[in-house]
């Protein structure tokens, strides 16, 4: 029912703000409701300041020399007469478009549902799956005390996290959706979610990652002095995160965290990323990127070979259980369509409608007025849009470096934003949908709270190291 409220609320709120901004401010707002509904991101450029409508040729090759922004977004730009002027890219896609964004993606997502859902297959029938169930079961049977032990969840969940960590986001969900199958198997009921899949799309959705490259990448594009510098703060933010979704969801189901058992793994999962870290900041910018890419994907490839030679080990048929379980993959895949398309369109509508502008300059007015340094809110954006949107807080994030600079307190704290969480509310609409759980309980909210401490521990974070 949570869900519901939200995916209601979102709707309502949209249409009641572009509703108050044609009434009060039809001479900038005139296509507001066109936006909504009809507007297509590969329409041309309409270039419109948040005051009064002005087009420049300087902000027209800025947008050009920056293909990763959203329209719809938010850009301050320096004009040819010298004056730093806000800007709202218009025409982001409106609900008709973004349907066909959330059926093109789930189509996109088959290829790779198929390729990891037969592996899954071969690994499962070679009893792969349930050795490390076996492995991970100590500590995983603590943090989910109604998995049966030895259960082959345990399993498709580590896979999961693995991939997650390592930044393997084509990996990570398959190996997801696998685990929130095997986990719906012992859901005694099959519409509401379970206590272990909501901790495990909690964990999950917290977006533990080791590297984060995409970003680190993007700073060194933007020409950031060292863009590495991000590094530390983001795994810190990041690790912040799935340690507050883990207590969040304990202290709800009533679960012990000061166990031994508890307490030893994410002593050793610690003691494993401080080590890391020290590594991989001795490498550079080109070092990191080479480390990661001959990890993330020397592991799949290790992953291949050992499921194959299992299998071969074990005598079972193999290709007939890869296509047995690619087979699930194509199903999953189509069953996801409605899911995204609802959560999708809601999103829609928040970002085209100007909600997010709003929220944007209201938390900073506040801020302003309460008389507490403002800087932070500059990298806001990408931080409010995380949850709904990967691709446009990665917009956010560059439109931050490109305004301020890549260097400067807002660039940077962007970036450490961008890395602290997942997108929550498209895990929740793949995740849930693919098992048609349809009352998520309290997920919505220990998955929101668990962003909230990631967003505070970044801009804490931004300000001890990057002042």
């Amino acid at each position: 029912m949570a869900l519901s409220r939200i995916w209601s609320a979102f709707i309502i709120v949209a249409i009641l703000v572009a509703s108050i901004k044609l009434v009060f401010f039809r001479e900038n707002n005139k296509s507001v409701f066109s936006d909504m509904v009809s507007g297509r991101s590969g329409d041309s450029i309409h270039i419109k300041t948040m005051d009064a409508a002005h087009t420049d040729a300087t902000v027209i090759a800025y947008l050009d020399s920056t293909p990763l922004l959203q329209k719809g977004d938010i850009i301050t730009v320096k004009t040819s007469a010298g004056v730093y002027e806000t800007y709202r890219i218009q025409h982001s896609d409106g609900i008709i478009e973004t349907c066909k964004t959330a059926v093109n993606l789930s189509i996109g997502l088959i290829g790779i549902m198929a390729l990891f859902m037969g592996i899954m297959g071969i690994a499962e029938k070679a009893g792969g799956i349930n050795l490390l169930s076996r492995i991970i079961g100590p500590f995983f049977s603590k943090i989910f005390p109604e998995i049966p032990k030895g259960h082959p969840a345990m399993g498709h969940m580590m896979m999961n996290f693995s991939a997650n960590l390592l930044g393997l986001d084509n990996a990570a969900t398959p190996f997801g959706i696998k685990a929130m199958e095997s986990l719906q198997e012992i859901n005694p009921n099959k519409a509401v979610a379970s206590n272990a899949q909501i901790m495990f799309l909690s964990l999950h959705a917290s977006g533990l990652t080791l590297i984060p490259v995409s970003i680190i990448a993007l700073r060194a594009a933007a020409r950031a002095a060292n863009p590495m510098d991000i590094f530390v703060p983001c795994m810190i933010a990041t690790f912040a995160a799935t340690i507050a979704a883990m207590l969040i969801v304990s202290f709800k189901q009533k679960i012990n965290v000061l166990q031994p058992v508890i307490l030893l793994w994410i002593g050793g999962i610690s003691a494993i990323i401080a080590a890391l870290i020290v590594y991989i900041k001795s490498l550079n910018s080109e070092g990191v990127q080479i480390f990661s890419s001959t990890l993330s994907s020397g592991l799949i490839l290790l992953i291949f070979i050992l499921i194959v030679l299992g299998g071969i080990y074990k005598k079972i048929d193999i290709f007939s259980a890869f296509i047995d379980g690619a087979k699930g993959g194509f199903e999953t895949a189509v069953k996801i369509i409605p899911y995204l398309v609802g959560m999708l369109v809601a999103i829609s509508l928040l970002r085209t409608s100007g909600t997010f502008d709003s929220i944007i300059e209201g938390i900073k007015s506040l801020f302003a007025f309460l008389g507490t340094d403002t800087r932070f809110v500059d990298g806001l954006p990408t931080a409010l849009v995380k949850p709904f949107s990967g691709g446009a807080a990665r917009g956010m994030m560059v439109s931050a470096m490109d305004t301020y600079g890549a260097d400067s307190f807002a660039g940077r704290l962007s970036s450490v934003l961008q890395g602290s969480s997942d997108t929550t509310f498209y895990v929740i609409a793949v995740y849930f949908g693919a098992v048609s759980v349809k009352n998520t309980r309290y997920a919505v909210g220990a998955m929101l709270l668990a962003d909230l401490v990631g967003i505070i521990t970044s801009i804490l974070l931004a300000y001890l190291f990057f002042g």
